[in-house]
Order: structure tokens, then sequence, then C-alpha cells
């Protein structure tokens, strides 16, 4: 069996210089903004950004649209209802005055018989 060896302190603070020196190098090797990649890349980032908010902003006009063409759909079925309805009313009182014309005609006929029995 082995031994576990135990790292020193020197040992922990220079694996931890290691480590932070080739984090150092490693951001030092990155291309700078003036590099032509890093400028087309983020040409590119800038141009899919624009697409998404024009994307965006159609689709947001399209939900308008949706919601207008709604709500003047839902107007126009309410005033073919409420026409409807007055219609409806209108036809009910042309029925019951004609009812009562009816029941008044009735009336002055018995009337009339009732008078013509008495003379």
């Amino acid at each position: 069996m082995s031994v576990f060896k135990e790292k020193s302190f020197a040992d922990r603070l220079s694996t931890s210089n290691n480590a932070k020196r080739a984090m150092l190098e490693k951001f030092r090797a990155q291309p700078k903004l003036d590099d032509p990649a890093v400028r087309e890349r983020l040409a590119a980032q800038v141009a899919l950004a624009k697409a998404r908010e024009a994307r965006i902003a159609e689709r947001k006009a399209e939900r308008e649209a949706e919601r207008l063409a709604h709500e003047a759909e839902v107007a126009r079925l309410a005033e073919e209802k409420a026409v409807q309805e007055a219609e409806e009313r209108r036809a009910e009182g042309d029925r019951a005055i004609a009812m009562l014309a009816e029941q008044k005609a009735a009336r002055d006929s018995r009337y009339a018989a009732r008078k013509a029995r008495q003379k």
C-alpha cells in the first residue's frame, strides 16, 4: 500500500501560482478587440440582435393586428345581436298590437251581436 503524502504549504503555494499564471496566459492569448476575427464576430452578433428585434417587433405587430381584428369581430357580433334583438322586440310589439286589435274586433262583434239581440 502506498502512503498518502500530504502536500506542504510550499507545494500548495506553487500549485496556486502555476494555476494563476496559466489563467493569465490563457487570458493574454485571447484575441484583442481590434482583431478582424473579433470584429467580424461582434458584427455578426449585432446583426443577429437586430434581426431578433425585428422578428419580435413583427410578432408584436401581428398579435396587435389579431387583437384588433378580434375586437372588431366581437363588436360586429354585438351589433348584429343588438339589431336582431331590436328586430325581435319590434316583431313582438307588432304581434301584441295585432292581438289587441283582434281582441278588440272580437269584443266589438260580441257587443254588436248583443245590441242586435236587444232590438
